[in-house]
């Protein structure tokens, strides 16, 4: 996209934030039978993903060290490793280590390439990225309504945007965008609360909503364990559930996916579940207009109501090595 004085948006961006540390989806479970191989781009890196024959989702660095060759075209598992497609270089996917080369008796030391961590969990495959390539410092939490039989099986949804990651999260400490971009009647009241840890974040704001019986009011709970990990759920209906699970990932500094488990209870999925659905997979294009015209600014100007939008930034600072 260009703009008005001929400067791309790539141009304008203030500074860059970087890539922030923590678990990222980078694709479904179902999307990846046993054997399979799949060229991954996240992070800024060019990934091999595939499943060993033991059934494992393995994720190493793609490009094999002996001559550059991307394992995720081409490539094919041989147990728990992956063969490069040229020369037949094994890897394992654990470790990265190249563990034969069909013509050659002696592995070389430096043959070796990087495993990530990867957690399957929820329906997808989780990766932990960290810049200074630092160990998992946390679990993946696991969605209970997966299991629960009250829950109807979830229903899928992805969404790739051209804009950072970290202006896609900060909605969630912005309640003054509820009634200019989806048309609120007021701005929401929300209450924020930041666990002991100061990683885990809860945000509640509180909807008026019309029933048969009169105004209710319904409170939209938003849960945050890292940047890219979130959950809302909508509690204000008397027996009623409604839940959404979502892992949003960077693609680059500039591009990112995200990918949503959306819930209702059994007793809701005929009356408001699909209802929910709906409207919170068409509301997030509201957003779409905006996050796809603008800028990643790194010091805004922020008026004194801002405050919640102040202490998203300095929340968000503990996901980069680098201060963002």
């Amino acid at each position: 996209m260009t703009q008005r004085n001929g400067a791309s948006r790539t141009e304008l961006v203030d500074k860059d934030p970087g890539i922030p540390n923590g678990w990222y989806a980078v694709a479904w479970s179902k999307e990846l039978d046993p054997g399979e191989v799949k060229r991954v781009h996240c992070f800024g890196h060019e990934l091999v993903l595939f499943r060993s024959r033991s059934g494992g989702a393995k994720v190493l660095s793609a490009y094999c060290p002996h001559l550059g060759i991307h394992m995720g075209e081409g490539g094919r598992v041989m147990g728990e490793t992956v063969r490069c497609p040229q020369h037949g270089w094994q890897f394992n996917g654990d470790s990265g280590e190249c563990t034969d080369i069909p013509y050659c008796d002696e592995i070389p030391k430096r043959a070796c390439v990087r495993s990530w961590d990867v957690v399957e969990r929820n329906l997808m495959i989780f990766v932990w990225h960290h810049a200074e390539e630092n160990p998992p410092e946390w679990e993946v939490p696991t969605v209970s309504q997966l299991e629960d039989p009250e829950w109807c099986e979830p229903r899928t949804f992805d969404l790739e945007v051209p804009v950072h990651m970290q202006d896609m999260a900060e909605n969630n400490m912005d309640p003054v965008h509820f009634r200019y971009v989806h048309s609120a009647t007021d701005v929401p009241e929300t209450e924020f609360e930041i666990a002991d840890d100061g990683r885990f974040l809860k945000a509640v704001s509180y909807f008026e909503q019309m029933t048969p019986d009169g105004p209710i009011r319904v409170p939209l709970v938003r849960d945050t364990w890292c940047l890219g990990m979130s959950s809302v759920e909508s509690t204000g209906i008397p027996g009623a559930g409604l839940f959404m699970f979502s892992s949003t990932t960077p693609i680059d500094n500039q591009n990112t996916i995200s990918r949503w488990l959306l819930f209702a209870t059994r007793n809701t999925i005929d009356t408001a579940g699909e209802e929910w659905f709906e409207g919170i997979t068409k509301g997030v294009m509201d957003d779409w207009q905006v996050w796809t015209n603008k800028i990643h600014i790194e010091s805004p100007v922020f008026c004194k109501a801002d405050t919640p939008l102040i202490e998203f930034r300095k929340w968000a600072r503990q996901f980069y090595s680098k201060p963002a």
